[in-house]
């Protein structure tokens, strides 16, 4: 951008001086244009093309992806750490939920107990759940249930959402996507009142998918389990050892 203002102001120059003196300052102009794109420092033509984030298309095509605040947070387990950012922003009612069962500890020596298996698709496909199990000393009172048409957020790949019986039961016990579950979303125009709220999506594992993959894949223990969770629990279930904020790197 500087470079073709200058470039500007060169023209201006030409026209606006004598013949004589229009030289000496266009020269002294493109010195002042050298200063600005390369520091005083004689560099390549190449090195000192603007870079294509700082042009006119790249600043418009940076503001079309807008940036929400999340928060970091690490599940230690005894299979490997999955690294989470939180919609603080987006699912402000989830996110904080989620962080206050971190910050108060209960989720530390809760486990991953379920592995849901969908047999169309390539594999991996389907959820993995962990939690408090609705433990009655781990447990704090449910929370409202943040539909994701009111977030923005969907059930794709990586994403964390609150796992639940009737919306606005919500606990401590949550399950991570693993490939495209959408059909999780909230539909509101579904004949189907039961899929309607669909469930609520608070956050993205940005790292650690090999390791929701690994426990995924575990032993299932085909006798354990009631109802529709028969075939679904992991035979030895996966420790999370520690759930905690990640700190920022220092600068």
């Amino acid at each position: 951008m500087k470079a073709i203002a200058l470039f500007a102001s060169l023209t201006l120059l030409t026209t606006a001086l004598p013949a004589n003196l229009a030289a000496q300052e266009v020269a002294k102009a493109a010195e002042t244009q050298d200063e600005i794109i390369t520091g005083g420092s004689k560099i390549s033509e190449e090195a000192a093309i603007v870079p294509p984030a700082l042009t006119i298309e790249g600043l418009k095509a940076a503001d079309l992806e807008p940036t929400f605040q999340t928060v970091a947070v690490v599940l230690e387990t005894e299979m490997g750490d999955i690294t989470i950012a939180l919609e603080t922003e987006r699912a402000p009612i989830t996110a904080a939920n989620f962080l206050r069962y971190i910050d108060e500890d209960r989720l530390d020596g809760t486990v991953f107990y379920r592995a849901m298996h969908i047999k169309w698709g390539e594999p991996p496909n389907g959820l993995l759940q962990g939690g408090t199990q609705n433990h009655p000393d781990r447990i704090l009172d449910p929370i409202a249930h943040e539909t994701t048409t009111q977030t923005g957020l969907s059930h794709t790949n990586g994403a964390v959402s609150m796992a639940r019986f009737d919306p606005g039961t919500a606990t401590g016990d949550f399950s991570i996507m693993i490939k495209d579950q959408i059909g999780l979303d909230a539909q509101p125009k579904s004949p189907d009142p039961s899929m309607q709220p669909g469930f609520a999506v608070f956050g993205y594992v940005t790292s650690g998918m090999d390791v929701v993959h690994a426990i995924h894949a575990a032993p299932i223990d085909p006798d354990e389990g009631e109802g529709w969770l028969k075939g679904q629990m992991l035979a030895d279930p996966v420790k999370i050892i520690d759930a905690r904020r990640v700190e920022p790197a220092e600068d």
